[in-house]
This record gives C-alpha cells, sequence and structure tokens, in this order.
C-alpha cells in the first residue's frame, strides 16, 4: 500500500493551512520544496531537493532549501529522518511509520506495520522522560544492493 497516494494535494492543503494557523505566508519556495519532497518517497536529503529544483526555480538557493525544511518541520507538515552515520532526511509523511534502511548504499523506505505501532513502551524508562512518538528502523541490505553483492562474487547473510 503506497503512503503516498493523493499525499501531494493533502499535504499542500494542510501546509497551507497550518501557514495561515500561524501567520506565515505561502511563499513560492515552501510550496516548491513541499511538492518536491511530497512526489519523492526516497526520503531525500536537503541537497537532493535543492539538485530537484535548482533547474526550475534558478533563484532558490541551497541554504533557501534548508532553511524551508526547518520551517516546514516546524509546521509539522514534514519529519526528519535520521539514523546513525548519514546526512538528515527529511519525510512529508507524518503519520506513525516506520523505515527499512539499506546499509549498503543508505536507501530509506517506509514500512507500514500495524502491530509495530502497537508495540508497548518499556516500564523502564528514566524519571522524567516523556515520549510523544518513536519508530523503527530496521538496518540490513536491499535487495538491489544484494543482487550487486552476488554479481561481485560476495556473500550475504539472509535469514
Amino acid at each position: 500500500m503506497s503512503m503516498r497516494a493523493g499525499a501531494p494535494n493533502k499535504t499542500m492543503a494542510e501546509f497551507g493551512a497550518r501557514c495561515r494557523r500561524q501567520g506565515l505566508p505561502v511563499t513560492t519556495q515552501r510550496r516548491a520544496v513541499l511538492r518536491a519532497l511530497a512526489a519523492r518517497m526516497d526520503h531525500p536529503t536537503a541537497d537532493q531537493l535543492y539538485e530537484d529544483l535548482r533547474h526550475e526555480h534558478p533563484d532558490l538557493s541551497r541554504t533557501t532549501v534548508y532553511r524551508v525544511l526547518d520551517t516546514l518541520v516546524g509546521l509539522g507538515v514534514v519529519t526528519r529522518v535520521s539514523h546513525p552515520g548519514v546526512a538528515v532526511r527529511y519525510d512529508a509523511v507524518t503519520t506513525r511509520h516506520h523505515h527499512m534502511v539499506c546499509t549498503e548504499c543508505g536507501a530509506m523506505r517506509d514500512l507500514v506495520v500495524p502491530a509495530l505501532d502497537a508495540l508497548p513502551l518499556p516500564k523502564s524508562m528514566p524519571p522524567g522522560f516523556e515520549v510523544r512518538d518513536y519508530s523503527v528502523h530496521f538496518h540490513g541490505t536491499g535487495a538491489a544492493c544484494r543482487q550487486r553483492s552476488r554479481e561481485r562474487g560476495g556473500k550475504t547473510w539472509r535469514r
């Protein structure tokens, strides 16, 4: 099931409503960055989004893309998705979902598993720590990277 079906239009409508509530202008740059992000499923970095947009919007700077993404995160229409050792990525899907991360190429894909959404929180949380949300990241090797490894004569581990 694709979480992106209809996502760009819904995301843009929510973005406009949140900007109005916060008194922020709905700028061309903000719309362009959000549209580019909502159209992708690979959780791009800010630099990847900049590369996507720079030809169509030549006056858009890399710094502006970073600032716009920070604003979109602050509005709650975009989330930062990161894991150790790689650049921060962005996601226009803000509902709870989880990720599969390829340790070979760094690709990140959404994973929707309702059972993961219902994981019980540990009872031994440090005093005063309040959990607001969580996501699970599965690290492994994607099919394309496993195939490339086999073609190079490498060994792969499978469960």
